[in-house]
């Protein structure tokens, strides 16, 4: 298969770079480009080396919240249907569309992946709950939840951490292995400070 990425990473970029509201303060392009480059790794490290399985898994992670351009609620249907526009212009076959929509989807959560290209997009969309970086990014969500009323405070936001963190399940081996204990480590710090309020 001869697609180049290039011409379509640059076009989904500028997309979503020009597209986005402001108010997506997690869900923006800086998301998306994470998403991008873990789920290259995650698969590296868990030997998908077809060429082909790892397009089709990066393209999936460019299109996968670019849903968010029309609607807040659902997204990822709206991203599969974005996906469906333009992939063809690409050079993409319908049975990739259909793969590719596929991987759009497992990412709705609660996540249940069906196969291991699935496993991996899962895993590099909540990539950040197990690294250095959870609390500045967890940040941005919180900034993004108020404005969009999902939750109203702090304390909601902590409470709702404590019931994501217990409920998400890392799927890869290397996801579980290195992602979990720091995951872990989160959630008790979060649950300390629930605990400690007056």
């Amino acid at each position: 298969m001869s697609i180049s990425l290039e011409p379509l990473y640059e076009h989904i970029v500028a997309k979503l770079r020009e597209g986005l509201s402001k108010d997506l303060t997690y869900h923006s392009l800086h998301h998306t480009l994470d998403v991008f480059e873990q789920v290259s790794l995650i698969a590296l490290k868990e030997g998908v080396t077809a060429p082909q399985e790892l397009l089709l898994l990066q393209v999936a992670a460019l299109y996968h919240d670019a849903g968010f351009l029309y609607t807040y609620q659902q997204h990822e249907e709206r991203s599969c249907t974005l996906a469906k526009e333009e992939l063809p212009g690409f050079g993409f076959t319908p049975e990739e569309i259909t793969i590719i929509c596929r991987l759009i989807m497992a990412t709705q959560v609660p996540q249940a992946p069906q196969n291991k290209l699935q496993e991996i997009i899962c895993d590099a969309d909540l990539d950040y709950l197990g690294r250095d970086d959870f609390f500045p990014i967890g940040q941005t969500l919180f900034q993004e939840f108020t404005c969009y009323g999902v939750v109203q405070n702090e304390e909601q936001w902590n409470q709702l951490q404590v019931r994501f963190l217990e409920s998400h399940t890392f799927f890869t081996s290397f996801s579980k292995n290195s992602r979990e204990t720091q995951k872990q480590q989160h959630l008790a710090l979060i649950k300390a400070k629930l605990n400690q309020r007056p």
